[in-house]
């Protein structure tokens, strides 16, 4: 992995550690969300329905292909990620996340379309 798309990585884990710190530790990604003030805002909701559609392609029928399983259930990781960012640059004000956003979907559709060449060649 390049230092940029490390850097990426680190910075989407960090936009997602605030979420997550409000899931039910034992429940990992399927825990629920604490409420808060801004429950209804329109970020929220997209932010929401982003992690629920995420969610709901990750949970695919595993093959025992590891490599095939493995880029099947990210596909659809990446593409939260895209969904999330798309939600940045929508409502966001902070200039430096909005370019981090548009960096992240341009990282994550190259990934995406090289995870689906994959699957085209390599998978069964």
């Amino acid at each position: 992995m390049s230092a940029r798309n490390a850097l990426i990585v680190s910075a989407i884990a960090l936009l997602l550690a605030g979420p997550a710190a409000t899931q039910d530790a034992h429940n990992g990604h399927e825990g629920t969300h604490a409420s808060t003030p801004q429950e209804g805002s329109a970020s929220t909701q997209a932010f929401e329905a982003a992690n629920t559609k995420m969610h709901a392609d990750m949970a695919i029928d595993y093959t025992g292909d590891t490599d095939a399983d493995f880029v099947r259930s990210m596909i659809p990781h990446h593409q939260g990620a895209i969904d999330m960012a798309r939600v940045e640059l929508e409502h966001g004000k902070d200039p430096e996340l909005r370019k981090l956003a548009e960096e992240v979907i341009k990282a994550q559709e190259k990934e995406i379309a090289d995870m689906r060449q994959w699957l085209e060649v390599n998978a069964k």
